[in-house]
């Protein structure tokens, strides 16, 4: 049984997490967020301690420390994206590996910090990549790669997730701390297209705001438009007031379905952490360099065939 602790304890994805070292058989040892609304961990580790400000929860984490049996293991880190490399840094000081959410850093810089550190501690980060586990995915990427094809899959790849309007009065809606929305909400899928089609060989923006972005990244293996958003008034017809998500990836015209199973990911994700077959920072490398030159790119005009359909309503 491994001893666990958890940053950013009353975010969106931190149930994921006490989920899934719960099914894992593991303790969640203490937790830690400035906001007080953690009251799931009753249903989960009643038993854990928690806190509210980060100089306690450090100081109990080295106190437990001192002895061998008491010393925590892992620290899982949910805290907002801007917060990622100090506490990944605390954890790792800690004594202990670290499981951090998407994205890892914003910047390759910063993975490369993030190496120092494992270098000094002796410790390691490991990234949440959840689609490389989900069998949709793995079927795919088994599919081509067997192949003997020349030509480039056509892909196409659709993502929007509505909002209200408090995502704009959160950390989210903040590009200084969630890094926009093609890092947010994109990272995950982009690794997933590297995971699947190889190595990025270009990557082109066509349109940016604060609530959706669109470009064209073409990999080894593929040609991929994609938009990703957080507008309601995006959704596609066919599912206004059915859904408040939409997503959907095709390949060469076909859907693939990887709705279902999300989420058990994170509890999957776990399970190849602690048996040392996790994601770690090189991993994560490729979709942080691609939402890295995402950020700072210039709006260009699509070349024929790269534009998103969705696009056409935008511009």
């Amino acid at each position: 049984m491994k001893k666990i602790a958890l940053i950013g304890a009353a975010g969106y994805i931190a149930p994921r997490h006490m989920k899934a070292i719960k099914e894992t058989g593991n303790q969640l040892v203490c937790g830690y967020d400035t906001n007080d609304s953690v009251g799931i961990i009753d249903s989960i580790s009643p038993q854990s301690e928690f806190f509210t400000e980060f100089e306690r929860f450090s100081d109990y984490a080295h106190t437990l420390k001192r002895q061998p049996e008491t010393a925590l293991d892992y620290v899982a880190v949910c805290s907002p994206n801007y917060l990622h490399k100090p506490h990944i840094a605390a954890g790792l000081r800690m004594g202990c590996d670290v499981i951090c959410e998407k994205p890892l850093v914003p910047t390759a810089d910063l993975l490369d910090e993030l190496a120092e550190l494992e270098k000094e501690t002796g410790k390691r980060v490991w990234n949440i990549l959840q689609l490389r586990h989900h069998g949709a995915i793995l079927a795919l990427k088994e599919k081509v790669a067997s192949e003997a094809r020349q030509e480039k899959h056509e892909v196409e790849l659709t993502y929007i997730t509505s909002r209200g309007k408090w995502y704009m009065e959160s950390w989210k809606g903040d590009p200084r701390k969630s890094f926009g929305v093609a890092t947010n909400i994109g990272v995950h899928f982009f690794d997933m297209l590297h995971f699947v089609f190889g190595k990025l060989e270009k990557n082109v923006l066509h349109y940016a705001d604060d609530y959706k972005a669109s470009g064209y990244l073409e990999y080894e293996k593929a040609r991929v438009p994609w938009f990703l958003s957080i507008d309601a008034n995006d959704l596609p017809e066919s599912v206004v007031g059915k859904q408040p998500t939409y997503r959907s990836i095709t390949c060469d015209g076909e859907e693939i379905e990887f709705s279902g199973g999300f989420t058990d990911l994170h509890t999957v994700s776990y399970q190849e952490i602690l048996a040392g077959r996790g994601y770690g920072i090189e991993d994560a490398r490729h979709c942080v360099e691609t939402v890295d030159y995402i950020r700072s790119a210039p709006i260009e005009t699509p070349a024929s065939g790269e534009g998103h359909p969705f696009l056409q309503r935008l511009i």
